[in-house]
């Protein structure tokens, strides 16, 4: 028999499960459904028959040089957009529940925009993504209305194989370029930047809780148990999209807490982090090294005020 966590109304998916009614996105958009100014930027990039392309990205110098030294070439930076209308569900004050509603929002809409991003990926030719980065922007056009955005640095290994994921697709990674230069000269490969997220209602305190907690020091189980089943939810998501990658690990694993507005009790929990498989048994790892800085520190400006002649000064 399925087990619950305490306080899970029955009919709930177990942590780890997609929402309630949550259909997976597609894996690929088709090209058509990119912006005509995306084809056109993506097409001076790749660069006429016979003349090299040009390259964009958002990686820093020594990202750059980092990427170029683990193999890779940077091809450009590739964006993907979705612009969300986000749903409402209704929830009583005492009940202590997934608001699937909003979770499914929150995952179709990301995985919509690295979707796209993928896509431009792909027609650049690119064996992955690094540096990936998720953001969120709430406009004006309305209170519920968010746009999602995924961006990264297209690349392509510049000795050939294949390196797209179990999926057929350019794998994605957040890691930045220093990180991901460790993780291919140690024999381990990015396959897919995984993630799960959880949107909870936390339910309010009781009245008999909370004249039991005036003055002591109790724990707030109602608390505890809200935000503890809210954040294994979203861990457990992240764990089992990087199992559908047949992953051997994620690193970098992070875990926000984040508020969109939705009121004081109504959270939610974002994992993130980059699925890795073994692509040799030996391993080569550098040593350390001491590196010293050779700038200047910045000069320290005390403010003082302008001596008067003549003028005293006096405490009191």
């Amino acid at each position: 028999m399925q087990q619950f966590p305490p306080n899970q109304p029955p009919g709930a998916p177990p942590p780890g499960s997609p929402p309630q009614n949550y259909q997976q996105p597609p894996q690929g958009v088709p090209q058509q459904q990119l912006p005509q100014q995306a084809l056109e930027r993506l097409q001076s990039m790749r660069g006429a028959p016979g003349q090299a392309g040009l390259f964009t990205s958002d990686l820093s110098v020594n990202e750059y040089l980092l990427v170029k030294s683990a193999g890779f070439e940077p091809l450009g930076l590739v964006v993907g957009s979705s612009i969300y209308h986000l749903g409402f569900q209704f929830n009583t004050w005492k009940q202590d529940i997934e608001v699937t509603v909003l979770s499914q929002a929150m995952y179709q809409a990301r995985e919509l925009a690295m979707t796209r991003m993928e896509q431009e990926a792909a027609a650049l030719g690119a064996d992955g993504i690094v540096g990936v980065r998720l953001e969120i922007t709430f406009r004006e056009w309305g209170a519920h209305m968010a746009e999602f955005i995924a961006i990264g640095t297209a690349v392509r290994s510049s000795s050939g194989g294949n390196h797209r994921n179990v999926r057929g697709l350019p794998f994605t990674s957040d890691l930045s370029g220093q990180d991901f230069y460790n993780l291919v000269q140690a024999g381990y490969m990015p396959v897919g930047l995984v993630i799960g997220s959880c949107v909870w209602h936390v339910a309010y305190q009781g009245i008999r809780q909370w004249f039991k907690s005036i003055g002591n020091n109790v724990e707030m189980a109602n608390y505890t148990q809200g935000l503890y089943n809210a954040r294994e939810t979203a861990m457990a998501r992240m764990q089992a999209e990087a199992m559908s990658l047949r992953a051997q690990g994620v690193v970098g694993a992070q875990v926000h807490e984040k508020q969109h507005g939705w009121g004081s009790h109504v959270l939610e929990y974002f994992a993130i982090g980059t699925a890795i498989v073994q692509t040799r048994a030996e391993h080569t790892m550098q040593p350390p090294q001491l590196t010293l800085s050779l700038n200047d520190a910045p000069p320290v400006i005390i403010n003082t005020p302008p001596v008067v002649p003549g003028a005293t000064s006096t405490t009191g």
